[in-house]
């Protein structure tokens, strides 16, 4: 149970490690998860089977909710590197499949 005055000053007990995992939890949600949407969205633009049109308003709306993920699970993991690790693993498998993708996909413009 925390003392009186914790609880009086509930910013005097923090320490500056809480402060700056907290801060790094921040900044790694918000980087790593526009890296992880924007991957994503390109990923899913080139992938869906639909109209190229349909396939990037989609692609599109599902990143809002991959961005969501992503910052849920940077705040839920247990330490800073595991929240790392849990966004570089599906940026680097996004990137591959990317960079497959823009390989094998004729992105060429109908003239």
């Amino acid at each position: 149970m925390p003392d009186e005055t914790a609880l009086r000053n509930p910013g005097r007990g923090l320490g500056w490690r809480v402060r700056t995992a907290v801060a790094g939890r921040v900044v790694l949600a918000t980087f790593g998860g526009y890296a992880i949407a924007a991957l994503s969205t390109a990923f899913l633009s080139l992938v869906l089977p639909m109209v190229r049109s349909e396939a990037v308003a989609t692609a599109t709306l599902l990143s809002f909710a991959v961005m969501v993920g992503a910052v849920v699970w940077v705040f839920a993991a247990r330490t800073l590197v595991r929240a790392a690790l849990g966004l570089a693993i599906p940026g680097i498998l996004l990137g591959g499949g990317l960079w497959l993708a823009l390989a094998l996909v004729d992105t060429a413009s109908p003239a």
